[in-house]
């Protein structure tokens, strides 16, 4: 199973990791999940079991509540890692895990920021053993490894310039991707291979002063969901590549939605060398509320289905045989997983509604833009390969 954690979109159509209670972080393999869970002063580490015949969720309390700013993900293991704001910069992160009718803890130590707010837990590693969080300054990005090291939080990279994002490109944990910005500069996705010291490479360039962001990756299948403003300066538009294709990042008109932010929020794991077949779930947000859309490369349309009844929007994954599961919660159901099938698909007419806008032309009939294709992952790790940073 392919999944990220709960995402929002900001005002300017970026995306930024959720947090606090209400955000739901889904493991790697789609096996555990971990929110904050309670209402007033009472909240709590709640994880949930997604891999059994049914899903059900054990809370993790405390003798002290936790805040809502913590920072949470799980572990393949069944634990969850907590990250604390203490005294305003520093963070300091515990293992929590159910010792049968109590909750066991394990201090891991602390990181210091270099201002309130400045760290993030990235995305669980695909390893299920490790997890990693990011520490932007005003110059530089530190990575640390906070747990799954041998002597608590480690520092394992710095990278120059701003980072954003977060996403994992392969199946070991090795290659990151973050949105990077130098300077006042365009921002640019690039590769860190962690087990080369934060070495860092290109990964997508479209134009030369395009804002080029990665938003889900598919390791499977190299497909690749980008948000850039290449078509058009100033407007971002979601647009599908493939991880060292020779094809140009392609914006379909179906994902632009007037008056809404379309967002992916998973990719259905599983589809080796076709990743034009991979369903995409999108998360779409207007003023009327917040529905799922399905959609896949090789279609002309993207399906919207409504979502169910107290989903914790933002969340979702997908099997491998392409059922998508959005986990929700009410009243009544605590701990709900919903399965929803994606629709058979029509021939598609012809018309703006399948129109697709590659790099090799634009709306407007302006000159071709010089095109980069992202670089291929097998590339990335070469030491023949000036580094970016």
């Amino acid at each position: 199973m392919t999944a990220c954690a709960i995402e929002t979109t900001t005002g300017d159509g970026h995306e930024s990791p959720a947090a606090g209670p209400g955000a739901f972080t889904i493991t790697a393999n789609g096996a555990y999940a971990a929110r904050l869970a309670g209402s007033g002063d009472a909240f709590y580490v709640e994880r949930w079991t997604l891999d059994g015949p049914e899903p059900y969720a054990v809370p993790l309390p405390l003798a002290q509540p936790e805040e809502p700013g913590a920072l949470l993900t799980p572990l393949a293991d069944g634990r969850v890692l907590v990250g604390r704001a203490v005294d305003g910069r520093r963070y300091a992160f515990s293992l929590l895990y159910p010792t049968g009718p109590d909750t066991g803890q394990l201090s891991l130590g602390s990181v210091e920021a270099p201002a309130p707010g400045a760290l993030t837990l990235l995305p669980p590693s695909p390893d299920g053993i490790c997890a990693y969080a990011m520490c932007v300054g005003p110059d530089t990005t530190t990575l640390w490894l906070v747990a799954g090291g041998a002597f608590g939080p480690e520092q394992v990279a710095v990278v120059r310039g701003r980072c954003t994002g977060g996403v994992w490109l392969d199946r070991t944990g090795r290659m990151l991707a973050l949105d990077r910005q130098l300077d006042d500069g365009p921002v640019k996705a690039v590769a860190i291979d962690l087990e080369r010291g934060g070495e860092v490479t290109p990964l997508l360039q479209i134009t030369e002063d395009s804002n080029d962001r990665l938003l889900l990756a598919d390791p499977d299948s190299g497909l690749l969901l980008i948000r850039s403003d290449a078509p058009s300066p100033g407007h971002d538009r979601l647009g599908w590549g493939v991880l060292g294709s020779l094809l140009p990042v392609r914006f379909p008109e179906c994902l632009r939605l007037d008056d809404a932010a379309v967002t992916p929020i998973a990719v259905q794991p599983g589809q080796v060398l076709v990743p034009e077949n991979c369903g995409v779930a999108l998360r779409i947000d207007a003023m009327a509320g917040s529905w799922v859309g399905v959609w896949r490369p090789s279609s002309r349309r993207m399906h919207h289905l409504a979502a169910p009844v107290g989903w914790l929007a933002g969340s979702g994954l997908w099997t491998a045989d392409g059922v998508l599961l959005l986990p929700y919660v009410t009243p009544g159901a605590p701990c709900g997983l919903a399965a929803l099938e994606e629709p058979a698909e029509e021939p598609a007419e012809a018309g703006p509604e399948g129109a697709e806008l590659s790099l090799s032309e634009t709306e407007s009939g302006a000159p071709e833009p010089r095109v980069c294709r992202p670089v291929p992952l097998q590339q990335a790790p070469l030491t023949n390969r000036k580094p970016a940073g």
